[in-house]
């Protein structure tokens, strides 16, 4: 892949709209000139960083016993009708085929905002016995959704990329496990490999997934204070299964009805947290696992020797993602360029050090240079695969983890949201008698209820935020894309 270079970032990530919008134009990660609002053209990239995004998941979904299947991307519109609060939900978001040719169908076909009515329609014919299940089902897919808000690139678009699970149980405590199944999946995904450290939460009542009886889901923090919902999960209603006939014959000889659980990870969405949760001011810190060049080797000069010896390096570490820049870029332009666009590891190659037998090695997890011996390159690098990653992780876990601060009132509460952090307080309920309460913070703060936190036991105490009453949980309040 040729790259033009680079002088680097004009702006400092502490102005995160401008960081955000010029990082993904200078590092060639989207084009947004495409003539349809709310559509992108991934770039290189982007798109190899997010390959191996998708490879990474789909290990994990397929050693847990979930199979790829691939679906079609239109739904008919009986389909989507047939669970009221589903299609209630999402209605305003679809986009509809109407023709074929000049030739106007009988029946609307949506480009699909979600697959749950895709699956279940043929789940209903595969289904027949216990021993069917469970059946555990996974497709990666792109998604149409026409949001109304102000959309942004990876953060909010119209289309998207993810991966959907679409999982059968023969009872609830079967179907709550795939639910904890998830949430480890995510974060043996999300943070240990991508490193994005997040909440998850149980949403409230009136924040559930269209049909779903639980909806659980994982936000990351924004620099600007906003949180971004990473995958969730959800526990279906079995009317939704009842919708689509979708049964079977337990041991008992009876029909019943499955228990339904989905996951959704959105793969272009988790790589805006990726760009944004450890970039910095020079741009991208892609994390070793998922960056599309692990290591470039920089000959200083355009020398044959140099460009010999690169070439003999890359081969030798031909076990990781090797790129040689033998472009006619200076030598700082190849610099920004790679800085910028977040390599974990530049390798320098220059007249002087050849001759000593040595090499420039700079880090990007932490902006250090240091000066390796060839013959001691290998082992070097092999250290750094060890602490890469984790040396993002720690850094990212100490900035959540300090953006978390108790709320006692709703003056301290706005206090907090101000300060661009979330906030942990007192709350009457998640059920809907807490809604009222939940609006008001929206209206008076400007954020959400995001939910109770699904990974620990909160001790209650003290009263609800907003309303004075008996607080009967412990809720986290954010700002959010």
């Amino acid at each position: 892949m040729a790259d033009k270079g680079t002088k680097g970032l004009s702006v400092s990530k502490s102005n995160f709209s401008e960081w955000y919008s010029e990082v993904i134009q200078k590092a060639g990660l989207a084009d947004l000139r495409y003539n349809v609002k709310g559509f992108l053209v991934f770039q290189p990239w982007s798109v190899m960083a997010m390959e191996n995004m998708y490879s990474i998941f789909e290990a994990n979904l397929r050693k847990k016993g979930h199979m790829p299947y691939w679906f079609p991307t239109v739904i008919p519109e009986g389909n989507l009708t047939r669970e009221s609060e589903h299609i209630k939900g999402f209605t305003p978001e679809v986009f509809w085929v109407t023709h074929g040719g000049n030739k106007e169908f009988e029946e609307r076909l949506a480009l699909r905002p979600t697959s749950e009515t895709a699956f279940y329609q043929m789940f209903a014919l595969w289904l027949r016995s216990y021993k069917d299940l469970p059946f555990k089902t996974y497709q990666r897919a792109n998604v149409f959704r026409h949001e109304t808000k102000a959309t942004r690139p990876f953060l909010r678009s119209r289309e998207f990329h993810w991966i959907e699970t679409h999982c059968l149980h023969a009872n609830l405590s079967d179907a709550e496990k795939q639910v904890e199944e998830d949430m480890q999946t995510t974060e043996e995904v999300l943070h240990d490999s991508f490193g994005l450290p997040f909440i998850f939460f149980q949403r409230p009542a009136w924040d559930k997934f269209p049909g779903a009886d639980k909806t659980f889901a994982a936000d990351v923090l924004n620099p600007d204070g906003k949180v971004v919902q990473q995958p969730s999960t959800h526990l279906i209603s079995q009317s939704f299964l009842k919708g689509f006939g979708v049964s079977f014959k337990d041991k008992d000889g009876k029909d019943k009805v499955p228990y339904s659980t989905c996951y959704g990870p959105a793969i272009s969405r988790i790589f805006a947290s990726v760009i944004i949760v450890h970039g910095d001011d020079k741009g991208l810190r892609m994390p070793w696992s998922i960056a599309p060049y692990q290591i470039v080797i920089v000959p200083i000069k355009q020398e044959e020797k140099l460009m010999k010896k690169a070439h003999e390096l890359a081969k030798e570490l031909g076990d990781y993602r090797v790129h040689i820049d033998d472009s006619e870029n200076s030598v700082g332009e190849k610099f920004n360029t790679w800085e910028l666009k977040g390599v974990p590891l530049r390798i320098d190659l220059g007249e002087r050090e050849l001759k000593e037998g040595k090499v420039i090695v700079f880090r990007r997890d932490s902006n250090v240079k240091e000066i390796v011996l060839i013959s001691e390159l290998g082992k070097y690098i092999a250290k750094v695969v060890k602490t890469f990653d984790a040396n993002l992780i720690k850094q990212a876990d100490k900035v959540f983890d300090d953006r978390i601060k108790q709320a006692s009132d709703m003056n301290k509460l706005k206090e907090v949201i101000e300060s661009g952090s979330i906030a942990k307080c007192g709350f009457c309920s998640v059920d809907k008698s807490g809604e009222k309460c939940a609006e008001k913070i929206e209206k008076e703060v400007g954020a959400k209820v995001r939910g109770t936190r699904f990974d620990e036991k909160q001790k209650v105490s003290g009263k609800c935020v907003v309303c004075g009453d008996k607080a009967k949980e412990v809720v986290y309040v954010a700002r959010e894309y």
